[in-house]
């Protein structure tokens, strides 16, 4: 069961660190998964983690209070945007934009409450 944990672990961070990139995936809710599975199958692997000078940070800031800082609300807020701007551009249909437009703003709406670190 630990390498299972261990497993699931490196794939929540592979997807984190893909989610740096692309607009859609997001980072933090990947990698607050990867420490959960990393803190049940391997402690020395969750500590490299919460210790990485890149991918801890978000962590730390999400475990200890709540908050999400202003650089990943804005970028964050700039990818849902061009998204829905994109949307209707490919030719998605009105009410799938619509819908998508729904989806981003309750999102949007939760980024801009979090408190910041």
């Amino acid at each position: 069961m630990r390498y299972l944990w261990i497993g699931l672990g490196w794939l929540f961070v592979g997807l984190g660190v893909v989610g740096i990139a692309l607009p859609l995936l997001p980072t933090t809710p990947f990698l607050l998964l990867a420490a959960l599975c990393f803190s049940r199958g391997s402690e020395k692997i969750h500590g490299w983690l919460l210790n990485h000078p890149t991918l801890g940070p978000p962590i730390h800031d999400w475990q200890n209070k709540r908050a999400i800082s202003r650089r990943t609300k804005v970028v964050a807020s700039a990818s849902m945007l061009v998204l829905l701007v994109i949307t209707p551009l490919v030719g998605a249909p009105l009410w799938a934009a619509a819908l998508q437009g729904v989806v981003l703003l309750i999102v949007a709406a939760f980024l801009w409450r979090q408190p910041e670190p």
